[in-house]
């Protein structure tokens, strides 16, 4: 136990690291490639602070752990709405002001519901799987697109400005990002053997930890970028993080999960608990973000709310899993 706690500290510190500099490399290479400041926000940070989740699944699926895979993806989508959102509402109200945040939330309701119906028959097939990874191609193409068509973007205006202060040094670049793909990889190897032997260890199921300690750790690159974004006043920039991030979770995490090992039953309790709530929580944050007048904002408050729900959840998962061991 103490082998394997150690691990999952190491592991998670590890993953924050790299994680941090696989971001910053893709978007210093993304600006001096000229791509628009709000498709850096919502597709390479979105992607970028999703890499761990992708990577930690995508391993679980090759050792034939798929459960806590899916609930690594599911449980950071609520984990970056009520705890990475709610921590930074806290910290500092938010105010949204760009248009395209707001419309690509249904899209991401769209999507979750979507999941749901692929979740509903309690498997994961291949082709569902190919469904998802179709949904995800998409929806990097439609942002491109979007971006383009919006360079005057309240958000761009926010963004642009902290980019073109960051000295362009392509090759240095690359070999962060490189290194940060290469201890991205290594860190989640070592997580996912931590969470094995507790799980082990504990008798408790391997969704659960997915949507525990997992989720939180690889939730940290979104936490750590959605501050930094605030306290810069680049709020619009934060939520089209945590939208992009959420969206590729579903379809990159859980397509990538499927397409490497379907699941051939999904828990129950996925249906019954943590698609429910993941659902409620985006909706939530829809009402939030539209809000009425021209800008709408999360004050404190609601931060509050959102972080009372995770320690709900969270303490439920806990008394569950202690009940049923």
């Amino acid at each position: 136990m103490f082998l394997a706690s150690l691990a999952i500290i190491i592991g998670l510190s590890l993953l924050v690291w790299s994680a941090d500099h696989f971001v910053d490399g893709a978007a210093v290479l993304a600006k001096h490639f000229k791509l628009p400041p709000l498709l850096i926000g919502i597709l390479i940070l979105g992607f970028g602070t999703s890499a761990p989740e992708m990577v930690v699944s995508a391993m679980a699926a090759i050792d034939g752990i798929p459960g806590l895979a899916l609930g690594n993806a599911i449980g950071s989508n609520i984990t970056n709405i009520s705890l990475v959102l709610g921590i930074t509402a806290v910290l500092c109200p938010i105010t949204i002001h760009s248009k395209i945040i707001k419309n690509e939330l249904p899209l991401l309701i769209f999507i979750m519901l979507f999941s749901g119906y692929l979740f509903f028959d309690d498997v994961l097939s291949t082709f569902d799987a190919y469904l998802l990874l179709t949904g995800f191609a998409l929806i990097i193409i439609w942002s491109v697109i979007a971006a383009m068509g919006h360079r005057c973007d309240a958000s761009d205006l926010d963004f642009s400005d902290d980019l073109q202060s960051s000295p362009i040094l392509i090759r240095r670049e690359i070999v962060w990002l490189i290194v940060g793909l290469v201890v991205l990889i290594g860190s989640s190897r070592l997580l996912l053997w931590g969470a094995v032997e507790i799980v082990s260890a504990l008798g408790v199921s391997d969704l659960v930890i997915g949507l525990t300690i997992v989720a939180v750790g690889t939730s940290l690159p979104e936490l750590t970028t959605t501050i930094a974004a605030v306290r810069k006043g680049n709020h619009d920039i934060a939520i089209g993080n945590l939208i992009g991030s959420n969206m590729f979770n579903i379809l990159g995490v859980v397509g990538l999960t499927g397409a490497i090992a379907p699941i051939s039953l999904i828990p129950s309790e996925v249906m019954s608990r943590d698609w429910p709530v993941m659902l409620a929580l985006t909706l939530i944050l829809l009402v939030m973000v539209c809000g009425f007048g021209k800008g709408s904002r999360i004050f404190r408050k609601e931060g509050i709310f959102l972080l009372a729900i995770y320690c709900s959840y969270n303490g439920y998962l806990v008394y569950d899993a202690l009940l049923t061991k």
